[in-house]
């Protein structure tokens, strides 16, 4: 005889930011909480990201930060449970925290104290949290209720719930649990799933390009990099494979393969001016001595080499106006084309996911699925990089957790 499954009011996929967070806001209402996680450990994402001090939030928290088939979605959650709430629990917990650049917050010590925050909160309201379950099914009972079935060998018990909330992150760097589960469940009970593709990603290339970031590995710039619209000022970083750093993975958000982008290698400096004057004021001598005084050398070789080579020790003077505006340009506009992202396994986000059309903003419920919730990176909701994917997962287990 089978044993009946042990039944909860709420039953939770995946311990990470949103899971926990969603978990003891629901508990703290009375409600009998379980968190089912994958990995042997909960919240592996929160202890890498930022270099391990974790981004945990921005000062500056706006629906225009983030991507969505509809902007407006996420509106709702982030006025319930803003940044400032986030901000009043950790500094509740004497976390020490810095600003750094753009608003960003990351703690002063370890990641480990923003996950022994959510660990303890889920403690003090007696959730139960489940390492190493692998889940082999979720069915539908006739009263409504969900069962969670393990997967086959496993020496765990069928558990059940009258709210099930997934949050099994997305398909994002699959070493730390990123997995597809979520968007099977969520078809299984037909709420439509969008386009998805790697999300805050490097880039790689297969043409000239590529030879040139190698020999360039390691070299990090100030630049404005811009594509579809769209433009990040910040860190450029060369790599073996391609090109990273903060400002390609913000612009990688709003890339698509075929697209160039542009790198602006001198944002601060109208370089196509300021090469014609140094023309009249330093003739002897040679382009890139000039251009040494604002970029690396070796950059500046590679420059040299793809644009003017042929006038390698030719002196200023004897350029014309029209050569030093065209290279000028070049700087400020230099137009390449990635071949591909990193892909999944480099990517902090997964663009797309479970569309918002078939849930509830208020409640993260599905619409025409009761009792089923959607919460975090799951959802057709992406932030920029800078802490506000980390405010998505608060703010939406927030709404969640008040409703199931």
């Amino acid at each position: 005889m089978k044993n009946s499954p042990q039944h909860y009011d709420v039953i939770i996929l995946g311990a990470g930011a949103a899971g926990l967070l969603c978990a003891f806001t629901a508990a703290r209402r009375g409600r009998r909480v379980l968190v089912i996680e994958k990995a042997n450990k909960v919240g592996k994402k929160i202890l890498m990201s930022g270099g391990g001090k974790c981004n945990f939030t921005n000062y500056a928290i706006e629906p225009d930060n983030f991507i969505s088939e509809n902007p407006h979605f996420c509106k709702a959650a982030l006025n319930r449970y803003s940044q400032w709430d986030f901000i009043a629990m950790v500094e509740q917990y004497n976390i020490e925290y810095e600003e750094r650049e753009h608003g960003q917050l990351f703690c002063k010590n370890s990641a480990k104290e923003i996950l022994a925050m959510l660990l303890a909160q889920c403690e003090q309201s007696a959730v139960e949290i489940k390492t190493n379950y692998s889940l082999d099914e979720v069915i539908q009972k006739t009263n409504g209720h969900y069962q969670i079935n393990p997967a086959h060998g496993q020496n765990e018990l069928s558990v059940s719930c009258q709210s099930l909330v997934v949050a099994t992150g997305a398909l994002s760097i699959p070493a730390l649990g990123g997995s597809g589960v979520g968007y099977e469940i969520a078809k299984q009970f037909n709420l439509a799933v969008t386009h998805r593709q790697a999300g805050l990603v490097p880039f790689m290339f297969s043409d000239f390009m590529k030879p040139i970031c190698e020999r360039l590995s390691g070299l990090a710039l100030n630049t404005t990099v811009s594509c579809n619209d769209q433009q990040f000022t910040e860190n450029i970083l060369f790599t073996h494979r391609g090109i990273s750093g903060p400002v390609i993975l913000q612009i990688s958000n709003y890339w698509s393969p075929g697209d160039h982008i542009s790198i602006n290698l001198l944002p601060d400096l109208k370089v196509e001016e300021w090469l014609v004057l140094s023309k009249q004021q330093h003739g002897k001598s040679l382009l890139k001595t000039i251009l040494s005084y604002k970029l690396a050398k070796a950059l500046v070789n590679e420059l040299q080499t793809l644009w003017w080579q042929d006038f390698a020790e030719t002196p200023l003077a004897e350029f014309s106006d029209k050569q030093l505006i065209i290279i000028g340009d070049q700087i400020n506009n230099w137009s390449v084309k990635p071949s591909a992202t990193e892909g999944y396994r480099k990517a902090e986000v997964t663009l797309g996911g479970v569309s918002t059309e078939g849930v509830s903003s208020k409640t993260m419920e599905a619409k025409h699925q009761l009792g089923l919730y959607f919460i975090g990176e799951i959802l057709d909701v992406t932030g920029h990089l800078g802490g506000y994917n980390f405010q998505w997962a608060w703010s939406s287990g927030y709404s969640a957790g008040m409703f199931v």
